[in-house]
């Protein structure tokens, strides 16, 4: 008996010595409560893990390749800069793990959370353009995050980046200080009626001369430092006054050039948002376009997607190399780590 636990005990420090040599991402699931919505909102917080503790598989499933972490294990000693995430229409907190997981291994902290009403298996258009409440929803996991008395101490307050793709791409604009309007949006919508958000939105119960207060609602975060907006949605109703006020720095990331997706073109032939910030840039990584930005799929993937007869997320332009695509966006949002202590 004694060699048998001997035995077993030679093995668990074996595997362990075979585990600490991966290094992992930390994760750890929250659940926080907006003051604008009914029942709670899940959120998860990426982070540089002190210990192994037992290996997990986010964001895996029959399309998409996933990305392993250590759940829950003990944070690492030090301070890091946090990225709060706010996922695009029909996505969710968990299907952007293999950015969540490059930036924690460039020292950086991320938050995500689901936004209900435009989560995977939960898309309404409807729920969509009630903006106000997906701002409520990041404002509420950074409040529970740095309230917390084991993880909030590890945020380094002073470099807090809203990190946002496509419908996420408004909400952090929305929360570094940009406003929506509401009759400007309905507009471009009549001019644009074959636009991508504009057909999503006819689809369902949006009456674009009767949209909702929280369209135009001020979710400004004066704790975010910096705003880093991928392909974002509604810069075509933007305030003019609001986009002269914004005070940090903005990046937008635009997929594509000839692919590039007209809802999401904030250069001089689009909505020129960039043009009109104080402190506003624009990286263009091409070839791509809006959905190169998604995880790598499985070899069955697009072929699961046409049986279902959803959106060809899986195929990209001609010539797009979505893993090379994945680097450069991952090198363009890691360089806002310093800058966002500016």
């Amino acid at each position: 008996m004694k060699r048998l636990l001997l035995s077993i005990l030679l093995l668990g420090g074996l595997a362990a010595n075979a585990l600490a040599t991966e290094d992992l991402p930390g994760y750890e699931r929250m659940t926080v409560f907006p003051k604008q919505r009914a029942t709670p909102v899940a959120a998860a917080l990426w982070y540089p893990a002190g210990v192994q503790s037992y290996r997990g598989h986010v964001g895996d499933n029959p399309v998409f390749y996933g990305t392993s972490v250590w759940m829950g294990a003990k944070i690492a000693e030090g301070q890091y800069p946090l990225f709060v995430f706010s996922h695009g229409s029909g996505g969710n907190m968990d299907n952007s793990a293999w950015l969540f997981s490059a930036l924690v291994e460039k020292g950086a902290m991320v938050l995500a959370v689901n936004h209900p009403g435009s989560t995977s298996g939960d898309s309404s258009p409807r729920a969509t353009v009630f903006l106000d409440r997906r701002a409520g929803d990041i404002s509420a996991a950074l409040d529970a995050l740095l309230a917390d008395p084991v993880l909030g101490p590890h945020v380094d307050r002073s470099r807090i980046t809203a990190l946002g793709f496509s419908l996420g791409g408004a909400t952090v604009l929305n929360l570094g200080g940009l406003r929506f309007d509401r009759a400007a949006y309905g507009d471009y919508c009549r001019d644009n009626p074959e636009a991508a958000d504009c057909v999503f939105l006819a689809k369902g119960n949006v009456d674009f001369d009767h949209l909702p207060e929280g369209f135009e609602g001020d979710a400004r975060d004066d704790r975010i430092s910096r705003v880093i907006a991928i392909d974002p949605g509604f810069t075509y109703a933007a305030t003019a006054d609001s986009i002269a006020a914004v005070e940090r720095p903005v990046l937008v990331i635009n997929l594509g050039e000839k692919d590039l997706m007209k809802a999401a073109d904030v250069s001089d032939k689009g909505s020129n948002l960039v043009a009109r910030l104080p402190d506003g840039e624009r990286v263009v990584i091409a070839p791509a376009h809006h959905f190169t930005f998604l995880a790598l799929c499985k070899p069955e993937g697009a072929a699961l997607l046409a049986e279902e007869r959803d959106d060809p997320v899986c195929t990209d332009p001609a010539g797009a190399d979505r893993a090379l695509v994945h680097e450069r966006i991952i090198e363009a949002v890691a360089a806002g780590l310093d800058k966002a202590s500016d």
